[in-house]
């Protein structure tokens, strides 16, 4: 039992987004527990509160769960989550059930984190088609057929993007865009002795290509496919795939250019729609170049984060799911959506450092020509990126049924204001990274000196990224940058000046975690 006095409002922040669910618990724990406990798993987490009754006007009152039966009520829900034929994992530890003494009565609280891909589906009752649950506007529902099968296909450790496609030969894959893969990856790694490997023994080594075990012959991966392949051979293989890229900048017309996969002009394969899409978008946003020494930069940081979204959206997507690929540029705004979820889950790919690709043919081939980053610091460059040119936060957001992920890139100028460190020390780093993420912005903050790293302002940029080193477990000083409001330069001179922060690696592959022994 807590000593602590139960307090409801202490978690208004987990009811702001929906990760909030109370019941009365009348003469014990009620069955829709185990819904909610599956619900909260299979999506963002949450907190379960038993023996309340909440008011509309957020008042709350203790009701009917006794605190001398709770004990055995306890015995029974710890006997129940840790039988694999009631619940297929338990995912709790001791510390995640509190239970508050509120005058004869009891209140317990159940914390349910996130489960992890390999864990997920968490499901009832040992049918995994019918009893299980994910977490809604509206709140706990049960899942399509769809969506447990799009669970089981991320628990797989093996990448299904990496399977031989054994019914179709090698020739199916598209001979110039082979060709123009390989004249790229010659301009950027001109000494790389994979180019001057047999044209079958490069497509093996890049993973677009393997031999049979039955017939001994090559034939192409579902990566080779999917980046090589034409799309008549590509929706063999991949029924519901699509790629669309829309552009609209008159509001009486649908759009006013277009590029699908399904049109028969080109090939609709991924390598051909990157590199068409990202000029199209890089033709029409005026970007401002920059100097270094008098001399004129192209390429600047933002184009660079746009080529990283691009590529982590068809890197990311679950070709399998409906609906494809839809990428769609408005005058000063950038929507990528895929489908599939966050298979890392939301708060780790906001502040990155673990690396968990969907299809891991595909982000290997991307990287042999320079294209997106292998250490997780993708969407942490990008978040970084647009907040350095002082452009509105990039908004994270996904969708169920079917499972999607949506990035916004937004080319206004953010409106500065402040950062109330103040508010944000009464923050756990998941509530604040879940807010951030529904908000979809980030304050500013004045950087720091070191002649001030003693005041109460740097002791708070401090305590807030020991808070989020302690979440993440190790991240990047861009991630941790983008978090905290302050510029990656400043932010790495203030990792420099904390004996309680570790780095490893070096240059753009550093990271950083907390020293053993530190807590928050």
């Amino acid at each position: 039992m807590s000593e602590e006095l139960f307090d409801i409002h202490k978690y208004d922040q987990f009811k702001a987004n929906n990760c909030l669910e109370v019941k009365k618990a009348l003469g014990g724990f009620p069955l829709s527990l185990w819904e909610s406990y599956s619900a909260f798993a299979n999506s963002a987490g949450g907190v379960i509160i038993l023996g309340v009754k909440e008011h509309d006007n957020g008042s709350w009152a203790a009701v009917d769960l006794k605190f001398d039966e709770v004990k055995e009520h306890l015995k029974t829900f710890w006997k129940i989550i840790n039988d694999p034929q009631k619940v297929s994992v338990n995912l709790l530890e001791e510390r995640d059930v509190h239970t508050y003494k509120v005058g004869s009565e009891a209140v317990v609280v159940i914390r349910v984190p996130a489960a992890s891909r390999t864990d997920r589906p968490v499901y009832l009752n040992g049918d995994v088609f019918v009893h299980t649950y994910r977490r809604g506007p509206d709140g706990d529902y049960l899942c399509s057929k769809s969506q447990v099968r799009a669970m089981l296909r991320d628990q797989d450790e093996h990448s299904s993007d990496c399977a031989v496609l054994e019914y179709l030969p090698l020739d199916c894959l598209n001979a110039d865009t082979v060709q123009s893969y390989k004249n790229r990856h010659a301009a950027f790694s001109p000494a790389n002795p994979l180019l001057k490997l047999s044209a079958e023994d490069y497509l093996r080594s890049i993973g677009a290509a393997e031999l049979s075990k039955f017939d001994d012959r090559y034939h192409p991966t579902a990566a080779g496919l999917l980046m090589f392949g034409n799309e008549r051979e590509i929706v063999r293989q991949f029924p519901d795939y699509f790629l669309d890229f829309k552009e609209v900048h008159d509001l009486d017309l649908r759009w006013t250019d277009r590029l699908q996969s399904s049109s028969g002009d080109w090939s609709g394969n991924l390598y051909d729609f990157y590199f068409n899409v990202y000029y199209k978008i890089r033709m029409k946003l005026e970007i401002p170049f920059k100097l270094e020494g008098g001399v004129r930069i192209d390429d600047t940081p933002i184009h660079k984060a746009l080529r990283e979204a691009l590529a982590n959206c068809l890197i990311n997507a679950d070709f399998y799911e409906p609906r494809g690929v839809v990428i769609t540029l408005e005058d000063q705004e950038l929507r990528l959506e895929n489908p599939g979820g966050i298979r890392v889950g939301l708060q780790q790919m906001r502040c990155g450092g673990v690396s968990d690709p969907r299809n891991k043919g595909l982000m290997k081939m991307f990287n042999l020509i320079d294209i997106g980053e292998r250490a997780g610091s993708g969407v942490p460059s990008i978040l970084c990126s647009w907040s350095e040119a002082g452009l509105v936060y990039p908004q994270i957001a996904e969708e169920d049924n079917p499972p999607r992920t949506k990035l916004i890139l937004s080319f206004h100028k953010e409106r500065k204001k402040a950062v109330n460190l103040s508010s944000l020390a009464d923050c756990s780093p998941s509530s604040r990274i879940l807010q951030g993420a529904q908000t979809g912005s980030v304050g500013t903050v004045d950087g720091l000196s070191d002649s001030h790293a003693t005041t109460q302002k740097s002791l708070r940029t401090k305590n807030k990224i020991i808070e989020i080193l302690h979440s993440v477990g190790v991240t990047t000083a861009a991630a941790i940058a983008a978090e905290i409001g302050l510029s990656a330069v400043r932010t790495r001179a203030i990792l420099s000046h904390m004996p309680e922060v570790e780095s490893s690696g070096a240059n753009r592959n550093r990271t950083y975690h907390l020293k053993s022994g530190v807590s928050v």
